[in-house]
């Protein structure tokens, strides 16, 4: 993905800010079997990638998760897409819109990859779940596959609800 690993340092920040403040920091994963009708081989839109148990599909080198980081896993079902975070289950098994009420969150700040499917799907199902959301815009990227994708997908997070913002309202609140 064309500059994706220009979120890291953003994601590191917030990352690291999260903690200090005591809140959980949650980071969903592809985790997809080898065989999967998400991939071009079988059918699906994508070519293989973050395949489970490989490198690709470990999180970024430079990425450093706070040690109580949520692991989310997501995309093992190999009949469906999974772009959502809260598709994803938890190391427990728990789904993750089961641990976010559990730990009574109703505001989460997304980050990460891909603006167009990933971010954009998993932001709008937390809005229709009635999560608030906030959209750290430096701290994403597109896939981009037809140009303009990711404004179009900026536009439809916001007028769902979502609040773009940036890293630094997060860690220089006005």
């Amino acid at each position: 993905m064309p500059d994706g690993d220009r979120v890291v340092a953003p994601l590191n920040r917030c990352a690291d800010r999260f903690a200090e403040r005591g809140a959980p920091v949650y980071a969903s994963r592809d985790w997809h079997p080898a065989v999967t009708t998400h991939f071009t081989p079988y059918g699906g839109a994508w070519p293989p990638h973050c395949i489970a148990d490989t490198e690709g599909a470990q999180f970024h080198p430079g990425l450093r998760l706070p040690p109580s980081t949520v692991v989310v896993t997501k995309g093992g079902d190999p009949s469906r897409d999974s772009y959502s975070a809260l598709d994803g289950c938890t190391a427990d098994r728990a789904n993750l819109l089961e641990d976010l009420r559990c730990r009574g969150i109703d505001h989460v700040y997304v980050g990460g990859l891909a603006t167009d499917y990933c971010v954009k799907q998993s932001v709008l199902d937390a809005l229709k779940s009635g999560i608030r959301v906030s959209v750290l815009t430096d701290a994403i990227r597109a896939v981009e596959v037809h140009p303009g994708d990711a404004t179009r997908a900026l536009e439809e997070m916001e007028r769902a609800g979502a609040r773009l913002i940036t890293t630094g309202d997060v860690l220089e609140p006005r």
